[in-house]
């Protein structure tokens, strides 16, 4: 679903193509562009297969062998390992001179926010998928940060 706020005889087709592939990129499923009055918002339905995995009946599926996972040096591969969920810049601190979200030894409890990462002047938090305590920042503040980047440990 594509919604302007522009009259729609003069859309801009690469714009909403990049918007769209943004959208299919980080796994949202709504994005909106602004510059001066021109708006363009683009939306996705979620896919119809998540609502009829939910109308069936639960399989609870053989549980995988357990087995160890090598930990990468920049701790990747690690259960505890924070994403980005999007492509931008991360801060650690709300604002510049300001203390960081957290440090490395903090207990974080879960929703917590850990840093920002500002994407099309957007500051969006990442917040703490479980609780533990920080063992790495794995970013440096106001650094670029691309899709699925390791951001910080937490174990």
């Amino acid at each position: 679903m594509i919604r302007s706020r522009r009259p729609p005889a003069a859309p801009d087709a690469e714009l909403i193509r990049s918007l769209a592939a943004l959208l299919t990129e980080t796994g949202l499923t709504e994005i909106e562009f602004a510059s001066g009055d021109y708006r363009v918002r683009v939306a996705r339905e979620p896919a119809p297969m998540a609502a009829a995995a939910a109308s069936a009946p639960a399989l609870s599926p053989a549980p995988p062998e357990p087995r160890e996972a090598p930990l990468s040096a920049n701790g990747v591969d690690h259960p505890g390992t924070v994403k980005s969920p999007i492509v931008g810049i991360a801060y650690l601190a709300p604002q510049p001179g300001t203390a960081p979200f957290v440090q490395i030894g903090d207990t974080v409890a879960e929703g917590q926010t850990l840093l920002i990462i500002e994407a099309m002047k957007v500051m969006n938090q990442i917040r703490a998928p479980r609780a533990g305590r920080v063992a790495r920042i794995l970013v440096e503040d106001a650094a670029a940060v691309e899709y699925g980047a390791a951001l910080m440990l937490i174990e």
